[in-house]
């Protein structure tokens, strides 16, 4: 090909996988929307190289982009390029370093990383700054329709998402997950006691809460959103809650002190479970929006309840179900029915509806 001739160039590095070249460039994010295509949705499946795109994800990462101008990550796009490209070293010292022309009327499709694409284009319109920046691609030369439909399967047959309770001691931005990090690591209902990597607990071991759970916990007892910042004084009440809550349940603390087995408690205990710690964030939002001043006190008659699961008369139905552990909303906005009931609170018509739906299908 003639470099001189229309093409797109790219400082570039040329590598070789199993046999074949392919290039890494850097490529200015305002050139993504005119340089990659993506197949259109009417297309067959058997016909495309790649998923339909899914629309809804766009905006999200969209203002991920733009709130975070200084701070965002992309990882790289890769694509096939449907025509012949050149790449010219830039010496014989760095045979591998140099220039990739594309000639543009080349067809070039996007095997992984559609939606950023997609998301790009949205961000630049609304944040123009961002169009100088720069993104990864990765470049193969399109050798044939079966050849991208198999990129698109090897690229994705090992990707796995990260468990929900790393991303949250992971992700600094998001004060939802700074409130439940700072939980975990200074509240004595939770210190010691969290499995910041998984979202799922083992048998074996000595943790009884998870990061996820006490996100999921907090955010019923702030009643939050996703989204929604978090002020100094719920920061603070949060902590004094759980603390409290903790007091309440004795077998946190000995569970902390080493003096019982977390797995005993998994095995006998409802409140060893993510249902009984969501459960409690709902009473607890009813019982701080209804006692302000002395929820403290209130919350005290938490100690006289009996969470262990051979208790079928009041758990049965609502945090277990043929004896099992559920998860399920319902169970636990039903088990959420009960605190509330124990602290002395009212139930609202759905949950009184909730509660006649149970009755019916007990009798």
């Amino acid at each position: 090909m003639n470099c001189k001739s229309a093409s797109h160039s790219f400082p570039a590095v040329q590598g070789k996988q199993a046999g074949k070249e392919f290039f890494i460039a850097m490529c200015p994010l305002k050139l993504i929307p005119r340089l990659f295509v993506f197949n259109e949705e009417e297309v067959p499946p058997e016909m495309r190289a790649q998923r339909t795109i899914n629309r809804a994800r766009i905006p999200a990462i969209a203002e991920y982009l733009v709130k975070n101008p200084q701070t965002y990550i992309l990882s790289a796009l890769t694509a096939s390029v449907g025509a012949k490209v050149h790449f010219k070293p830039y010496c014989t010292e760095m045979e591998s370093l140099g220039i990739l022309h594309i000639p543009m009327d080349a067809q070039i499709l996007i095997n992984d990383g559609q939606h950023r694409r997609a998301a790009i284009e949205t961000a630049i319109k609304l944040s123009p700054e961002l169009a100088n920046d720069n993104i990864p691609v990765l470049f193969f030369v399109d050798e044939g329709l079966g050849r991208s439909q198999q990129m698109f399967a090897d690229l994705n047959q090992y990707a796995v998402k990260p468990d929900t309770s790393l991303t949250i001691l992971y992700d600094h931005r998001s004060q939802e997950y700074q409130l439940a990090r700072y939980l975990a690591s200074e509240c004595g209902a939770f210190k010691s006691l969290t499995e910041l990597e998984k979202s799922k607990i083992s048998n074996r071991s000595t943790k009884l809460f998870t990061l996820s759970g006490i996100k999921h916990a907090n955010r019923a007892l702030l009643r939050k959103n996703a989204k929604d910042g978090f002020t100094t004084a719920e920061r603070i009440l949060a902590k004094e809650f759980w603390d409290a809550v903790a007091e309440q349940i004795p077998d946190w603390k000995r569970a902390r002190a080493k003096e019982v087995l977390t797995s005993d408690l998994r095995l006998n205990y409802i409140h060893a479970h993510g249902v009984a710690l969501h459960a409690i964030g709902i009473a607890g939002a009813a019982l701080l929006e209804t006692n302000p001043g002395n929820w403290k006190n209130v919350i005290r008659r938490m100690r006289q309840i009996d969470w262990s699961r051979s208790n079928s008369q009041v758990w049965e139905g609502r945090a277990t179900l043929h004896g099992r552990i559920s998860k399920a909303t319902t169970s636990i906005r039903l088990t959420a029915n009960f605190l509330k009931l124990n602290l002395g609170l009212d139930l609202t018509d759905e949950e009184q509806t909730l509660e006649e739906i149970k009755r019916t299908q007990g009798k």
